[in-house]
Order: C-alpha cells, then sequence, then structure tokens
C-alpha cells in the first residue's frame, strides 16, 4: 500500500464522515415532511433531503482531493446521493487500512435510485416511441380538433404525448383533440398520454385604442415603383362568406346586393379612407363573391360606399363595404420613456405630445390581471413581451402603476396587445388556480392523464391542485408543476416534496418565462440545478419552449436549435410546439435524440454550493 495514498485517505475520512451525519440530520429535521409523501415516493424524498444536504456546502476542494487517488468525484451522485457518499467512505477505509465502520442502510442504490427515476417516468409520460428513451410532447393547434390525419400523423411520426393548452379553444374542441387520438391509437397500436395545461393568472398587456376600421392593400412595385403584380382582391358578401382562391391579397366583405350582376371585365368604384378614388377590375365572379384587381393602394374603411359598373359604364348596383376588424398600432417606447400600466378594464393609448415632441401624456396600457395592483412597489423590475422591453416601477396608485423603461431594442420597443408581463422581484399573492382552471379540471377529470399547473410559487399551490383533483375523483391523473418564475425556482425542494405527496408527479422547465425572471444569463446554470434537483428526487423532468421552433414553423431548423434540441436529451421528456412543420420537427427530433443517447448519460459535475438548497422544514 502506498503510505502517501493511505495517509491521504486517512486525513479524508473525517470530512466524508461529516458529511453523512449532515444528511442524516437534515432527514430528521424533516421526519414530518416525510411521513406525508406518498409511501411509493419516501425513499426518493429521502434521497433528494440527502442530496440536499451536501448540496449545502462547497464541494469542490473535497473533489479534487479524491479524483487523484482513483476514487468517484461525487459528480454523478444525484440518483443515490448516500450511496454515493457510502461508496467513498468504504474506499477510502480500505485505502487507509482500517477497519470499516457499520453503516445503515441508504433509501437507494446505485441500481435502484435510477430504476425509480426511469419507474416514476413511465408512470407519468408513458414509454417512450422506438429506440430513444425521452419522450416527444407536442402542442395542439386548433385544427387538431377537426383534422383527424393530423394527429395520427404526428403519432406515427414519434408524438408520445399530446399537450392541450386550456388557454386556447375550448372543451368541446380537446374533446375531439383526445377523440381522434384514441382513435390513432387504436388504428396504429401506438399509445400516447393526453397532458392538458391549465392557463393559470393571465399576466398580459390589454387592448390599445382602436384607430378605426381600415384596411391598406397595395400592388407589388419594383424599385422604380412601377406595379410588378396587382393587388388580388376578393369581395364577398356578408353573412355568405365563400373560399378564395390563392394568391389573393386581402378578403374584403360587402353589403347583401353589392355584386348583384357582376361579371368579367366589371368595375367596383368607391373612395376610399383617405378620400381618392379606386377601380377595382372585376377578373372572375360566383354568386356571392368577385374576384377583383386593382394597381393602386387602397385604404378600406368599413362603411365607404361602392359602386358597380357593367362594361358600358352603366350601374348595376350600389352597396358599401362590410366590417373591417379594428387596427391599432403598438406603443413605442425607447429607454427614458415612463407607461402607465392600468387596471383591466381600461384601454390603453399613445403618448400625446406637443408640437415640439414633449409629452404631455405618457403611453398607458392595461394588464389583465388587478392582483398586481396590491402587490407591486417602487424600485420593482417588470419585463414585457418575453423580455424585450424591460422597465422599472416608480409608483403605484389604485388605478395606474408609473413605469420608467430602462430597455428596449437599438431601435426603440414595439409594445403590443396580449404580449406577457414579468414581474421577477414582486412577491404576487395570488392562487395559481383560477375560476377557469377549477372549471377546466372537470374536463382533466375526464379525459386528461396528466395535468400541468400553470403560475405554481408555492407548495400550497400544489396542494391545492391536489385536493381540487380528490374532489373529482382523479387521483389517476398525473401532476405536473412548470417551474416558470423566480419563486418556483426558488421554492424547488418544497415544491418537489409537496409533489411527493401525489402518485405520479413531474416537473415541466417552462424556459421561456423563466429566463425572463431570472435572467438570460443565469438560464443555462438554472436549467442545470432544476435537471440535479429533479434527479436526486427521482421525478422525470419535461424541457420545454422554443425546441425546434424554427423548424416547426419554417421547415429548418438553425444550428442553435439543433444544439437545444441536444441539450434536451439530458429530461425525460421534450415539448415541441405547434407550427406548419410540426410533423417534420417531431421526425427530426426523434433521431436526434436516437443519436444522441447512444453517446451520453446524465453529465458529472463540479458540486459548488446551491443557493436553492436550503430548505426549511
Amino acid at each position: 500500500m502506498n503510505d502517501s495514498l493511505s495517509t491521504n485517505a486517512t486525513h479524508l475520512i473525517p470530512e466524508i464522515s461529516q458529511l453523512l451525519e449532515r444528511q442524516l440530520a437534515v432527514e430528521a429535521s424533516f421526519s414530518g415532511t416525510l411521513e406525508k409523501v406518498s409511501p411509493n415516493a419516501r425513499a426518493s424524498a429521502r434521497n433528494l433531503l440527502h442530496y440536499l444536504a451536501v448540496r449545502q456546502l462547497d464541494l469542490r476542494p473535497l473533489q479534487l482531493k479524491l479524483i487523484p487517488m482513483g476514487l468517484t468525484s461525487l459528480g454523478g451522485m444525484e440518483a443515490s446521493s448516500m450511496c454515493s457518499i457510502h461508496a467513498v467512505f468504504r474506499a477510502l477505509h480500505s485505502l487507509a487500512g482500517l477497519p470499516m465502520p457499520e453503516l445503515g442502510k441508504p433509501p437507494v442504490d446505485f441500481i435502484t435510485g435510477p430504476q425509480m427515476l426511469h419507474a416514476n417516468a413511465n408512470r407519468l409520460l408513458g414509454s417512450p416511441c422506438g429506440k430513444r428513451a425521452v419522450r416527444i410532447m407536442v402542442t395542439m393547434p386548433s385544427e387538431a380538433a377537426d383534422n383527424y390525419d393530423l394527429v395520427r400523423n404526428l403519432l406515427e411520426s414519434g408524438m408520445d404525448m399530446m399537450r392541450i393548452n386550456c388557454a386556447h379553444d375550448d372543451a368541446a374542441a380537446w374533446e375531439r383533440m383526445v377523440g381522434h387520438l384514441r382513435r390513432a391509437e387504436r388504428e396504429t397500436g401506438r399509445p400516447c398520454k393526453v397532458y392538458t395545461d391549465l392557463a393559470g393568472p393571465k399576466l398580459r398587456t390589454g387592448p390599445i385604442e382602436s384607430l378605426g376600421r381600415v384596411r391598406k392593400v397595395r400592388a407589388i412595385r419594383s424599385p422604380r415603383g412601377a406595379v410588378l403584380a396587382p393587388s388580388l382582391i376578393w369581395f364577398s358578401t356578408e353573412g355568405r362568406t365563400e373560399k378564395p382562391p390563392e394568391g389573393v391579397s386581402e378578403v374584403i366583405l360587402v353589403s347583401a346586393g353589392t355584386l348583384e350582376g357582376a361579371l368579367p371585365g366589371c368595375t367596383l368604384e368607391m373612395d376610399d379612407a383617405r378620400g381618392k378614388g379606386r377601380e377595382f377590375q372585376i377578373i372572375s365572379s360566383t354568386e356571392a363573391s368577385a374576384l377583383a384587381q386593382a394597381d393602386q393602394t387602397c385604404y378600406f374603411e368599413t362603411g365607404a360606399n361602392l359602386t358597380l359598373y357593367d362594361r358600358s359604364g352603366e350601374i348595376l348596383a350600389k352597396g358599401s363595404i362590410g366590417t373591417l376588424p379594428e387596427i391599432s398600432l403598438p406603443l413605442s417606447l425607447a429607454e427614458g420613456d415612463e407607461l402607465l400600466l392600468l387596471r383591466d378594464g381600461r384601454q390603453g393609448a399613445h403618448a400625446v405630445r406637443d408640437e415640439d415632441g414633449h409629452v404631455l401624456k405618457p403611453a398607458r396600457i392595461p394588464c389583465t390581471l388587478d392582483a398586481i395592483f396590491d402587490c407591486v412597489k417602487p424600485g420593482e423590475r417588470i419585463f414585457f413581451d418575453d423580455g424585450k422591453i424591460a422597465g422599472r416601477v416608480e409608483s403605484r396608485a389604485d388605478e395606474e402603476v408609473r413605469i420608467r423603461i430602462t430597455r428596449t431594442g437599438v431601435k426603440g420597443g414595439k409594445l403590443r396587445p396580449e404580449k406577457g408581463i414579468n414581474l421577477p422581484d414582486t412577491d404576487l399573492t395570488i392562487s395559481a388556480l383560477t375560476d377557469k382552471d377549477i372549471a377546466d379540471l372537470e374536463f382533466v377529470a375526464k379525459h386528461a392523464d396528466v395535468v400541468g399547473l400553470s403560475f405554481v410559487r408555492t407548495p400550497q399551490d400544489v396542494a391545492e391542485l391536489q385536493e381540487r383533483l380528490r374532489s373529482l375523483g382523479a387521483e389517476q391523473v398525473g401532476i405536473v408543476l412548470k417551474i416558470e418564475n423566480r419563486p418556483a425556482f426558488e421554492n424547488l425542494p418544497s415544491l418537489l416534496l409537496a409533489g411527493q405527496r401525489w402518485q405520479s408527479f413531474g416537473i415541466m422547465v417552462a424556459r421561456g418565462d423563466l429566463a425572463v425572471e431570472i435572467g438570460f444569463d443565469r438560464l443555462s446554470e438554472v436549467q442545470e440545478e432544476i435537471l440535479w434537483l429533479c434527479e436526486a428526487a427521482h421525478v422525470p423532468v419535461i424541457w420545454a419552449t422554443q425546441i425546434l421552433e424554427t423548424l416547426a414553423k419554417t421547415g429548418s431548423p438553425s444550428r442553435a436549435e439543433v444544439t437545444d434540441a441536444v441539450a434536451s436529451g439530458n429530461a425525460e421528456c421534450a415539448m415541441l410546439n405547434k407550427g406548419p412543420y410540426i410533423t417534420e420537427a417531431v421526425r427530426f427530433l426523434s433521431g436526434v435524440l436516437e443519436r444522441v443517447e447512444a453517446n451520453h448519460l446524465k453529465k458529472h459535475n463540479l458540486l459548488r454550493r446551491l443557493a436553492i438548497s436550503e430548505i426549511q422544514a
């Protein structure tokens, strides 16, 4: 035996012994919490506590001492934390030539720990398709309610979970989606889980004042202004709208009788919203519609008068432009501007300026969640539109919050309705379950395999969802907690222990909102921490937000997206969003994951102190 090796081993034994004592002490302090955990998850909960105990310390100096001795660096200890410490403890005693003291049995070992994670993933997410271990979840577009072939194609391409976003469509449409899936399962012999995502509190920007019901249509022109292709306009009678042909620039509804007698060669004339006379040459027609072309730009306005002329110039009919959608321009914001955030029900408006450009009234926009007006405080940060626009709260009143814009894009910021709002510093004392969510749980109880809880922040949010499901007799429905805000990340250990009271449970990393809340510079680090803690708890993880988004939308992935898709192999499930090329995206991701898994297993890491490992019993 090498004397130096023996001496080093002897010196390290007390350090390892202290780690074991720390693990046991933390477990003992949570004995009451462990009693509430589901019996089949109790060993996993104990392993999580053992992992948290050692991650409250900086283990990097110890790791650097173990590696030269040919021992494990503890970098892959998540799934079997105490067993890993036991292994090092035994090895050190052997190297030191010392008798091994009696050790208690750890809750899991190197075999049973990973097996528990595997079993929990299969229970919650189902078995993956093909040779890969990572499942693929796909968000359903609205058309999936009426397009069976779309659902079947997704299933055959490798979809393992159907995601229904309860923020869109309604229960009748969701039921049709599920019906298509169950039919496709029977016909293909491939099983697939149904995941329903509760909408949660809606924290978004509200409407901006309308500029009227106007629609601009223009021809395609060369750089010199010559008309390269006229605009094609499909005039269709209100109440009798017909599908337009391909290549149409715009569909314009008209009043009944306007197109009576319209034939190719006829002309429609009108004065547009600017008072400019415009002509439209009819090139084809049906009983209730007419296809026309125009070389000049036209601003259509609801109610504008139309006159139909035959080839000789005789009037055939008169009518008017039907109801057009309201239009509103986004708010233009620059660094240093003021913005007023209004209570829901009020209407936003652009800044009012004098002739010299000085602001007389700042821009204003409503917020869909009135609860923030009771919680937000001066000095707190606020982000809009996935962090594209940043601000800081200056003051709060009963009806409005005054914000100073601190960051926009190089060319300024454009803030539109229905854009997300993030308040990472604000303590929002509201329930994660809205009245709509509670109503939607009735659908979940009847049709879903898994339900996702949005806006979760505290263990109380988890307990409320569990109680609602129990009251509906839906204990068989799995629960997924969406980690999408700073409090959820900071409370992750407590959320994991609360979730382990349920028979089937997982975590979703909602990286879009999470990046805004904790900072894009920290996202990679935070993702890793979530994966570590979930592996220690043997809780499966769904990797979400913008995976292969460009591929799903355009048919071609970016290089960065492919790298990100590879990273999703560290989770148990990867979520794809909807898009015209979603079927191709499923096939592509499935192939990537199969190839990556042939060369990759969970990473080994340096174990610095984790701030989120501090947890109160």
